[in-house]
């Protein structure tokens, strides 16, 4: 069986601007932040070795989370790793830099199928790093029958036992999607109504918390039964409690893009670069799809991933993860990918994620 994922991810630490911005003219460096648990972190070392750079890598908890250390300047980074709705946003505001593809030879092996996306049309700013999908993870042990609907997340018959995603565009996707709304409107009173389910849920006590990471420790221990997540990190979860189960409902979800991008005022740039280069390769691709669970746009990698594991484990890949892992094309046909939304949208989202009072 594939090994365990570390609960807790070795940061190589950036957590003073004095460590960032202060090193001396030989030292290379280069500062990355992304998301936890979504590393190889011999990936991290091997780099450093290989090319001198130290990598400073620190995470952030969700896009929003990553779009308020920008605006504040609370984050020295070279390198972000941002999901598409949030990259069109950066774009928008002039946040990110062009990249030169030249310098990064191996996003030639990203598959074309992850180029040219609505967040990037015109592939001037992101190398993909990896692909899933949002769904709903449950404990068979502690649910009545298999989860198919959105419903599952907002019914009281599941009351303290149900764990709902700390993301306001996630949280109020599977609420939209519930009520049969596009969830990219932006009808006002549609996103209302969506709150309105949200809210009703939580004053009637259906959600134990509000999660990010905590959701490992949570769903892996059976302290609750049903909670909205990301496919490769079900995958994470199941390696340690085989109870659990996944599914992307029935009325559709979110399949996402995450894609590696270096800030327009990056004191690295070049190392960036490098990082992103070294990253992009089929190898580093097939040692985070084997830590992490998240499938790769390296064409290559993807195709290869499942012989890469029968050589390194002694037996053949689970062909049903590796379909959680990798959606098929009839489960993604009613997934769609976020887009950027009119700052009027962010605004209102905004105002009812703080009158949820999370």
């Amino acid at each position: 069986m594939k090994k365990m994922l570390a609960l807790a991810m070795i940061l190589t630490t950036i957590l003073t601007l004095s460590a960032c911005g202060g090193s001396s003219e030989e030292e290379r460096v280069v500062n990355v932040c992304s998301w936890g648990e979504y590393i190889d972190d011999s990936l991290i070392y091997q780099f450093e070795d290989e090319t001198g750079i130290k990598v400073n890598y620190q995470t952030a908890e969700s896009n929003e989370a990553l779009y308020s250390l920008l605006k504040t300047g609370a984050g020295d980074f070279d390198v972000i790793v941002p999901s598409d709705y949030m990259i069109a946003r950066l774009i928008d505001e002039g946040m990110l830099a062009e990249l030169n593809y030249d310098n990064i030879p191996n996003y030639a092996l990203i598959d074309d199928a992850y180029k040219g996306l609505s967040f990037d049309p015109e592939n001037k700013y992101t190398v993909p790093y990896t692909w899933g999908t949002v769904g709903i993870i449950y404990n068979t042990t502690m649910v009545d029958e298999p989860i198919t609907s959105w419903d599952a997340m907002f019914d009281e018959k599941y009351a303290g036992n149900v764990l709902m995603i700390r993301n306001s565009r996630d949280a109020l996707a599977a609420a939209l999607l519930d009520l049969g709304y596009d969830l990219n409107t932006t009808d006002t009173a549609q996103i209302q109504e969506a709150y309105e389910l949200l809210a009703d849920a939580k004053n009637k006590g259906v959600y134990q918390a509000f999660v990010m990471d905590e959701i490992f420790n949570k769903m892996e221990g059976g302290n609750a039964a049903i909670a909205m997540y990301y496919a490769g990190d079900y995958l994470t979860m199941l390696e340690n409690n085989p109870d659990l189960a996944f599914v992307v409902p029935e009325e559709g979800s979110n399949w996402f893009v995450d894609a590696m991008c270096v800030l327009k005022d990056a004191q690295h740039k070049e190392e960036a670069k490098e990082w992103i280069n070294f990253i992009a390769s089929t190898e580093a691709n097939l040692a985070n799809m084997d830590y992490i669970w998240y499938a790769s746009p390296n064409k290559e990698a993807l195709e290869s991933y499942p012989a890469y594991y029968e050589e390194t484990y002694g037996e053949p890949l689970d062909m049903g993860l590796y379909e959680i892992m990798a959606a098929p094309q009839e489960v993604l046909d009613r997934c769609t990918l976020y887009e950027n939304l009119p700052t009027d949208i962010l605004n209102l989202y905004n105002d009812l994620w703080t009158q949820l009072g999370i």
